[in-house]
């Protein structure tokens, strides 16, 4: 499949699993987090107010639908402003900025900030990782709540109010939520969003008490199964580029398994001009 083929599909799955993750949540909890979103010119903007990780407002999924323009941009924008969004992290695949970005960033107050690794697998050349002494399972809606505190901790975020928002989300069909256990208890989570024929690999987090024990390939390995079960063709994740003499054992498990490098994605970080 042509590279920009292959972009859209992981781009677009990305889109949509944070849409869904941000949008099935209870109104009480919507309103408690400050939460909106909107489907703009084929990609989607999200806003969490009231955020303190700065992590859910971010904007992506642009540039295949329709081109990324000012105008464009402008709505984005628009759309923050009238959330009273302190900043939101805009995200295109490299490809797809236009020749008056460095214009269109100037004009609305865009800034450059960390870069993250779009990766690609197919499911045929996937490899499957290191076992794990842990139990790896798939996770039911009474251990939702469950799964999605432990995944936080994992993150180092919050659970006041997205424990509410991760464990709503994991009702939508096409996710299919693993974990790790030990005992009764989750001490690693994961998920895979199925989306046409590619599977989002996606919210990998492992408690520090729990790590290197290999959670994280054999949640993996459960989830590629899974994906070629519901008729995937593609495997995709995206994770942190890590800095020059630095390690990410989450792009290094990723590796492992056979998922490649499609693009080094910069990240753009949006803020209301002083």
């Amino acid at each position: 499949m042509p590279k920009d083929q292959i972009s859209r599909l992981a781009e677009a799955a990305e889109a949509e699993f944070m849409y869904q993750y941000e949008t099935l949540v209870s109104s009480p909890t919507q309103a408690a987090l400050g939460i909106a979103a909107a489907r703009i010119g084929g990609g989607v903007a999200l806003s969490m107010r009231n955020d303190v990780t700065g992590y859910w407002s971010k904007a992506l999924g642009f540039g295949f639908t329709e081109p990324i323009t000012d105008r464009l941009v402008d709505e984005v924008i628009d759309f923050y402003r009238v959330e009273h969004s302190p900043g939101a992290v805009i995200q295109i695949a490299p490809a797809l900025l236009p020749a008056d970005w460095p214009t269109i960033c100037s004009r609305h107050n865009i800034r450059p900030d960390s870069h993250w690794i779009k990766l690609i697998c197919s499911i045929e050349n996937f490899q499957s990782g290191q076992t794990s002494d842990l139990h790896i399972s798939l996770v039911g809606p009474e251990d939702f709540s469950h799964w999605a505190a432990t995944a936080l901790r994992g993150f180092g975020m919050p659970e006041q109010g997205l424990v509410d928002m991760l464990a709503a989300g994991l009702a939508n069909p096409n996710f299919r939520p693993f974990a790790a256990w030990d005992g009764d208890e989750i001490v690693a989570t994961a998920n895979l969003f199925i989306h046409g024929e590619i599977g989002s690999l996606n919210t990998a987090a492992t408690l520090p008490t729990h790590r290197n024990r290999g959670a994280q390939s054999a949640l993996i390995a459960a989830r590629a199964k899974e994906a070629a079960n519901a008729g995937c063709r593609w495997l995709c994740a995206e994770t942190g580029r890590p800095a020059d003499g630095e390690i990410n054992p989450s792009l290094n498990n990723l590796a492992s398994a056979g998922l490649r490098p499609l693009y080094y994605r910069q990240n753009w970080t949006w803020t209301p001009a002083d």
